[in-house]
């Protein structure tokens, strides 16, 4: 035992690796569960302290959060804190997402920004722990030192974590040591999860008494069981941890941390408390139940749910796979561990957006391409040319973009141009045929830089340039393969483009517009098509292409930089959102999409000349 006092913060593992705390309302309902022991169940349905949670249950045996809907598994752990930090004191520190709505600090950084505020200091550097922000307390700011971009925090006082005092455990397993305090008992929820975990846990007392037990036979000789890997360094077994400074009573001090994710083993069938499964006439526990029984009593269980139609999800055993409701999962897990049967649920896979940290030494400059970095240049249209000028270079005399007929005027009723109606021109590749006065009009309408689109066909006349505004494409080789690409290693491409005011070319020129999600981290395999990709690409940035001013068409925000029919990759080891690896046909399917913006080999010719 450590002495010792300190707040409790339970706390999730997120899919970024990051510990995220439950709010103190919860955790002081997770808390009073795990205290009192195995007659409250061993399962926290998370919806009876928050409506938002209705979905979770936390599994004290295993010490992972189950969400019923979607079967996704999360660790989670038992943290101290020293009662003088935010924590014990009730403080929250919150930044402002993009959607508008607060999310708080990771307890470790909300701690570090309260010391600091307490301490009256005018501002205090994250990067000691990690993050690149300054948060400001004079205008109650977060600023990203990279990109200089601002987010408003706030300090909002909320309920004070569970306290604990005296002895803490060494151990975090569940059920609480026998020489805990006992906690006064808990009445019985009569909530949908807890009636359906309570079911299946009766099914395996009075009526198994009929089930007769296997007989021993010799014991083989015992073999270690591979521990099950556990997120982040894993804690020497009977030590206790403890994080932030807390105050000891005894003479074990310093920072630790709680233990996390027990490996679930047979082991949990001997760690009952005392009095149970033990003696004459006790009813029979979890581990007198086989195999069989165990799985006919989830399958049963989970075919009455099959059968009003509830999702599934696999449950992996001994036997192979068999469906199991998603709010029966985790307890058939219970049931099964119980036995000592391993049990491994599905995880969904871990999204990958970037690649391992890269040093400085280790980037390297890609061959055949100048520098690794290059900035915007506005393209401007050749001076001393009218559009009638330009488009007799396309056109041969001899239109459907005002569906009027060609013997006919042209049926433009907007500003005239300096053109005959009548006059028709053929365009010189496609042999498309229009009114050289609606030709002229879709020229004005555009961005007047000398190059002519074909409406029918999309064929390009000259050069063709967008309307993207100033940033930075930056552009380097890291030592980390890509998957279904492991023979090469990988460009890295970063583009960096500010806010500002729209000009005389975008959609509401005076008007600023927004960068969402800028930097942005983009990859490409350091083969002979991923640099030519990478060449056309920089093609691509030169003439305005890669982005554009508009609507996004996820956010639904307008005045906002957006991607402009080019698809890039920004995912580096996973493509669970399409935008990633492993994708056989990308890199052709970018340079088609290249191509048709009029970027294909010819057009590095024409960069050189």
């Amino acid at each position: 035992m450590l002495l010792a006092s300190a707040v409790v913060v339970w706390e999730w593992l997120n899919e970024h690796g990051r510990w995220r705390p439950y709010s103190p309302a919860v955790s002081h309902h997770i808390e009073a569960v795990a205290r009192a022991g195995p007659r409250a169940g061993g399962s926290v349905v998370l919806g009876q302290a928050d409506s938002r949670l209705a979905p979770y249950i936390i599994d004290l045996q295993s010490m992972h959060q189950f969400r019923q809907d979607t079967g996704t598994i999360r660790p989670v752990r038992r943290s101290y804190y020293d009662p003088s930090s935010a924590p014990g004191k009730g403080v929250v520190w919150e930044w402002e997402n993009d959607s508008g709505t607060w999310t708080p600090y990771d307890m470790d950084v909300g701690i570090t920004i309260q010391r600091a505020y307490e301490k009256q200091h005018p501002w205090v550097d994250l990067s000691a722990i990690g993050f690149c922000y300054v948060i400001d307390f004079a205008t109650m700011g977060q600023i990203n030192r990279q990109t200089q971009r601002k987010r408003r925090v706030r300090r909002r006082l909320d309920m004070v974590y569970p306290l604990v005092s005296g002895t803490l455990p060494k151990s975090q397993s569940w059920p609480a040591s026998p020489g805990a305090a006992a906690a006064p008992p808990v009445p019985a929820c009569t909530c949908p999860q807890c009636l359906l975990v309570m079911s299946v846990k009766a099914a395996a007392g009075p009526g198994t008494s009929t089930l007769q037990p296997r007989k021993a036979a010799p014991a083989p000789p015992a073999t270690p069981k591979p521990p099950l890997p556990a997120a982040g360094p894993k804690a020497p077994d009977g030590v206790a941890v403890v994080r932030g400074s807390l105050k000891p009573l005894a003479a074990q001090g310093g920072r630790r941390q709680a233990a996390s994710t027990p490996a679930l083993s047979s082991a949990s069938a001997s760690s009952s408390p005392p009095g149970v499964g033990s003696g004459k006439g006790s009813r029979p526990s979890l581990g007198t139940l086989n195999r069989s029984h165990l799985q006919r009593l989830a399958i049963a269980q989970s075919r009455v749910l099959i059968a009003s139609g509830v999702p599934t999800v696999p449950v992996k055993n001994l036997t192979g796979s068999s469906p199991v409701n998603p709010a029966l999962a985790g307890i058939t897990g219970i049931l099964m561990s119980a036995a000592g049967l391993p049990v491994c649920l599905t995880r969904p896979p871990k999204l990958v957006l970037h690649p391992p940290p890269v040093s400085k030494s280790e980037i390297q400059s890609i061959p055949g391409i100048s520098h690794s970095c290059r900035k915007t240049t506005k393209k401007q249209a050749k001076k001393g040319k009218t559009p009638e000028e330009v488009l007799k270079k396309y056109l041969q005399k001899d239109c459907t973009i005002c569906m009027e007929r060609l013997s006919a005027p042209s049926g433009y009723k907007g500003p005239q141009p300096a053109v005959k109606p009548d006059l028709v021109g053929k365009l010189v590749k496609c042999s498309h045929v229009f009114h050289l006065h609606c030709l002229v009009a879709m020229y004005n309408n555009g961005n007047k830089d000398g190059s002519l689109q074909c409406p029918t066909c999309k064929t390009i006349y000259g050069v063709k340039t967008g309307t993207q505004p100033p940033g930075k494409m930056e552009y380097h080789i890291i030592p980390h393969a890509l998957p279904g690409h492991a023979d090469c290693k990988t460009i890295r491409i970063i583009y960096n483009i500010p806010p500002g005011v729209q000009g005389p070319e975008h959609p509401n020129p005076g008007k600023s517009f927004t960068a969402r999600g800028f930097p942005r981290h983009c990859y490409l395999p350091d083969s002979e098509k991923g640099r030519k990709v990478l060449k056309l690409l920089l093609v691509a940035w030169d003439r305005r292409l890669i982005f554009a001013i508009g609507t996004s068409s996820t956010t639904g925000e307008s005045d906002t930089v957006i991607w402009n029919e080019i698809h890039h990759k920004t995912e580096f080891g996973s493509n669970l959102t399409g935008h990633g690896y492993p994708d056989i046909n990308y890199l052709d399917n970018v340079l088609a999409e290249l191509a048709a913006q009029g970027i294909t080999e010819e057009s590095l010719a024409q960069e050189k000349d």
